[in-house]
C-alpha cells in the first residue's frame, strides 16, 4: 500500500520513535479513506468530539470478533489514536489483538463500509465476522 495513503496515528501519550522518525512501536492505522469517512460521520451527528471504539470480543464461527461503536469519550484506561481530528479509543486488552491494525472504509457496488485489515489474524471463518490469533 502507498505510504502517502496510509499513517500511523499514536496514541495521546508518548511514544518512542526509530531513528527513521516512524514510531517504535505498533500503532492503529487509519487509512485516509477512513478518516474521511468517520469526519463526515462525525459532523453528520454533530459530535465532533466524540471518537469510534474499536474492541475485541468472544464470539462467532472462529472465536473472536471486532466490535465498533461511538463513543462520546474515552475511558479512563483507554489507548487512545487520533489523525487529522478523528479520534479511535481502544481498551488496553483489545489493543494486544490489534496492534497493527489498518481501519480502511471501502465503497464498491457491491457494499461499503469499515475493514479492518489485522496483521495478526491466523485464520477467519467464511464470512469474515470473526477470526483466531
Amino acid at each position: 500500500m502507498n505510504e502517502q495513503a496510509t499513517s500511523q496515528i499514536q496514541p495521546s501519550q508518548a511514544v518512542p520513535t526509530a531513528p527513521t522518525g516512524k514510531p517504535a512501536g505498533k500503532g492503529i492505522l487509519l487509512s485516509d479513506s477512513a478518516v474521511l469517512r468517520l469526519r463526515r460521520l462525525l459532523e453528520e451527528r454533530q459530535t465532533p468530539e466524540a471518537g469510534l471504539r474499536l474492541a475485541v470480543k468472544g464470539g462467532g464461527c472462529s472465536g473472536l470478533q471486532y466490535a465498533m461503536e461511538w463513543a462520546e469519550k474515552p475511558r479512563e484506561r483507554d489507548k487512545i489514536f487520533e489523525r487529522e481530528g478523528v479520534r479511535v479509543f481502544v481498551d488496553p486488552k483489545s489493543y494486544l489483538y490489534l496492534m497493527g491494525t489498518e481501519l480502511v472504509y471501502e465503497e464498491t457496488m457491491m457494499a461499503s463500509g469499515f475493514k479492518l485489515q489485522n496483521p495478526n489474524v491466523k485464520a477467519a471463518c467464511g464470512c469474515g465476522e470473526s477470526f483466531t490469533l
